[in-house]
């Protein structure tokens, strides 16, 4: 705290090491989610299998769902932490540029992932608060209201498409459940045998000119 109580203000080169130590944070803490996540999968993906050995199709199918769900969120946290790296990324930039220009400048590409990143639950608040000061700063410029605000967590749909839930249920269960992924196949006639039956009956129609031809000049000769 400076004098008269007040805290000096930081200079641009601390408020953008600050905004980047708390991104890495925020990238730790996904990487903490996804591992719990992926330890919960295991669990489901075992319960499943022994409900399979007891035939429970109804618990193997809930279990199921419970494995797409469980694996659309990691895919969904890898965007998410995908999006802060790309932020890391441009806060150096905003560095490079600061020793050369004096002062930070304004990135179209940090808002557009920053608008992305509040809208993800696990990260939605701490982003906030950073797009805030970035807007002070003048990296970013001001965000709608839709954006900034009514970003609860979104329910998933209840019911998953059926074709994912019978693969799922395919590899868990060895084949014994659910239907193996569509595999498209195209049986091609072979070329050997179309090109074999012409040739061939273009031979025997050559054999039968050259035996007539000689039938023809014996005929002459006699």
């Amino acid at each position: 705290m400076g004098l008269f109580g007040k805290t000096p203000e930081r200079s641009p080169k601390e408020q953008v090491r600050e905004w980047t130590s708390k991104l890495r944070k925020e990238g730790y803490q996904l990487d903490r989610q996804i591992r719990a996540i992926q330890r919960q999968e295991e669990g489901v993906k075992k319960s499943l299998k022994e409900a399979a050995k007891k035939n429970e199709k109804d618990v193997c199918l809930i279990l199921a769902k419970e494995v797409i769900r469980a694996r659309k969120a990691i895919n969904r946290i890898h965007a998410s932490k995908a999006q802060l790296n790309s932020v890391v990324m441009s806060m150096n930039h905003q560095l490079a540029t600061l020793r050369l220009a004096g002062s930070l400048q304004r990135s179209t590409e940090v808002m557009k992932s920053m608008q992305q990143l509040i809208k993800i639950p696990e990260v939605a608040q701490t982003m906030r608060d950073l797009s805030k000061e970035m807007m002070r700063a003048g990296i970013i410029e001001e965000m709608l209201e839709d954006t900034m605000e009514g970003l609860d967590d979104q329910e998933e749909l209840e019911e998953e498409a059926q074709e994912e839930v019978d693969k799922v249920l395919w590899e868990l269960t060895a084949g014994t459940l659910g239907k193996a992924p569509t595999a498209v196949t195209e049986s091609l006639p072979s070329e050997d045998v179309e090109v074999a039956g012409p040739s061939t009956s273009l031979a025997e129609d050559e054999d039968d000119d050259v035996s007539k031809m000689q039938e023809r000049l014996q005929a002459l000769r006699s």
